[in-house]
C-alpha cells in the first residue's frame, strides 16, 4: 500500500466513464484526507481501465467545500455533511462514499496499541487543556497495572478546516457540556490547548515523531504509520477498539433514505460494540454543472467505486457503502443532477 500511496502521491490519476470526452482529458477534485487512502486505492485500481485525468489534491474537508461551491473543481469532497439548506442554497448535491472512524492515537513510551484506555470525559479533559500529565489520576485510575510517566502531554489537533475534525469535536460537544460551552465543533473550532498539524498527514507524523502526544487521525493513517491507538468508552459504557467491526456497528441504524441532504451524522450512537467517532466521509457535485462530460465522468468513476470497492475499503478499514444505500443515491443523481436541462446519469 505504502508503494501505492507514493507513487500517486500527487493523485493524479486515470479516471474515466465509457463513452465520456473531456477537453484535456482532466477532472479536478479537492477536499478531505479522512478518504485519501481509499480514494488513492480506487484511483490506482481504475486508471487501468480509463485514459482520463483526475488532480484530487488532498486540502481538508473545509478547503475541498469552498473550492466546489466556487466552481473550481469537478469535485468537492468533506467528511463534515453539509445541511440540505446550504446544499440547496449553493445548487450541490452530496452522497456519502464510505464510512469510516477517527481514532484518539498516542506516542507514550511503554504503551502498546489498544492499551490505555480512555472514557469521553478524560479524552475531553485532555483537548481542554485540564489534564497536563499522563499519570495524572483520571487516567491512572482508568488503566490499573498499566505504567504511566509523569511527563507533561502535548496535544495534537489539526490547523486546517478539516472534516475529521468536524467528527472529532462533535462528538466531543455531544459528551462534554464543557467542551460544548468553550469550543463546540466544525470543521475549525478556537482550541483550548494543543498544537497544530494541518491534514490526518500531518497530525500523524506530529504524534509518531514527538513523545508524549495524544492527537486524532482517520484509522487507517494510524494504520499506515504504526500509530498507538487508545481503546475508547462508547455510549454503553463498553471499552472497544476502532475496527472496521466496531465502524459497522456505529452504522447500524443510520437512517440515510429519510435524512435530508444524506448528511448522517454517526458520532456517539448507541450499541455495545458501537465505535463511539465514527463518521461518513461524502463527495459533493453541483446539481446543474457547467462541464457536462467532467460531471459525467465523475458519476462514472464512483459508480465503479460504489460497485467494486467494497473489498478495497475493507481492507483499509473503512465499511463500504451498502448496496441498498448506494442504489439510492444513484438515484438522486438521476432525479436531480442534470446538463443543459437533461438528466447526466440515466
Amino acid at each position: 500500500m505504502k508503494k501505492i500511496l507514493m507513487s500517486i502521491a500527487a493523485l493524479i490519476v486515470c479516471f474515466g466513464a465509457a463513452g465520456t470526452a473531456m477537453a484535456e482529458n482532466l477532472i479536478t477534485g479537492a477536499g478531505a484526507t479522512f478518504p485519501y487512502p481509499l480514494y488513492a486505492k480506487w484511483a490506482f485500481e481504475y486508471q487501468k481501465k480509463s485514459g482520463v485525468k483526475i488532480n484530487y489534491q488532498s486540502i481538508g474537508s473545509g478547503g475541498g467545500i469552498k473550492q466546489i461551491k466556487a466552481k473550481t473543481v469537478d469535485f468537492g469532497a468533506s467528511d463534515a455533511p453539509l445541511t440540505a439548506k446550504d446544499l440547496q442554497a449553493s445548487g450541490l448535491v452530496q452522497f456519502p462514499m464510505a464510512i469510516g472512524g477517527v481514532v484518539p492515537v498516542i506516542n507514550v513510551k511503554g504503551i502498546n496499541a489498544g492499551q490505555l484506555k480512555l472514557t469521553p470525559d478524560v479524552l475531553a479533559d485532555l483537548y481542554l487543556g485540564k489534564i497536563t500529565k499522563w499519570n495524572d489520576k483520571k487516567i491512572a485510575d482508568l488503566n490499573a497495572g498499566v505504567t504511566l510517566p509523569d511527563d507533561t502531554i502535548t496535544v495534537v489537533h489539526r490547523s486546517d478546516g478539516s472534516g475529521t475534525t468536524w467528527i472529532f469535536t462533535n462528538y466531543l460537544d455531544k459528551v462534554s457540556r464543557e467542551w460544548h460551552d468553550k469550543a463546540g465543533f466544525g470543521t475549525a473550532v478556537n482550541w483550548p490547548a494543543g498544537v497544530g498539524g494541518k491534514g490526518n498527514e500531518g497530525v500523524a507524523t506530529y504524534v509518531k515523531r514527538i513523545k508524549n502526544t495524544i492527537g486524532y487521525v482517520e484509522y487507517a493513517y494510524a494504520l499506515q504509520n504504526k500509530l498507538v491507538h487508545s481503546r475508547l468508552q462508547n455510549k454503553e459504557k463498553a471499552f472497544v477498539e476502532p475496527s472496521m467491526e466496531s465502524f459497522t456497528a456505529a452504522a447500524a441504524g443510520a437512517d440515510w433514505k429519510n435524512t435530508p441532504g444524506y448528511a448522517v451524522v454517526l458520532t456517539d450512537q448507541p450499541g455495545k460494540n458501537s465505535w463511539p467517532i465514527a463518521g461518513a466521509t461524502f463527495v459533493i457535485v453541483h446539481e446543474k454543472p457547467e462541464k457536462c462530460d467532467n460531471a459525467g465522468a465523475v458519476l462514472g468513476f464512483l459508480d465503479w467505486a460504489y460497485k467494486n470497492g467494497a473489498d478495497m475499503a475493507k481492507s483499509l478499514d473503512y465499511v463500504p457503502i451498502p448496496k441498498p444505500v448506494y442504489e439510492v443515491m444513484e438515484g438522486t443523481w438521476r432525479k436531480e443532477i442534470t446538463c443543459n436541462g437533461q438528466p447526466l446519469w440515466k
